[in-house]
């Protein structure tokens, strides 16, 4: 049975502003394409949860922490996550090459 879905505000105002910046930078239809990539992704870890990495970060707020990239061809953005026995819970969502535990800390 997949787990539910919690998604932080700050992880969606993340998401909120890379759909943006593809509306922006792009168009409309990869703006789209990203935010179903991202959709897969998580309905992928609510049922498998262990899909993801632990991150090994040392700021004791982020032990624990599990990160696992979008569908492609979005995979260069990192969904962070938890999971209990009922919940996966999406922390961030943030491309790859930003100072992740800087980021993951703000």
């Amino acid at each position: 049975m997949p787990l539910n879905i919690r998604l932080f505000s700050v992880a969606e105002t993340d998401l909120e502003r890379q759909y943006d910046w593809y509306c922006e930078h792009a168009d409309v239809e990869v703006a789209e394409r990203y935010r179903e990539a991202f959709d897969a992704s998580v309905i992928a870890l609510a049922n498998h949860p262990g899909l993801g990495i632990v991150r090994k970060l040392k700021a004791p707020r982020l032990l624990g922490i599990r990160s696992y990239a979008c569908r492609p061809p979005f995979d260069v953005h990192l969904i962070f996550y938890r999971a209990d026995a009922t919940t996966l819970s999406i922390v961030r969502v943030m491309h790859g090459a930003r100072d992740l535990p800087r980021r993951l800390l703000e």
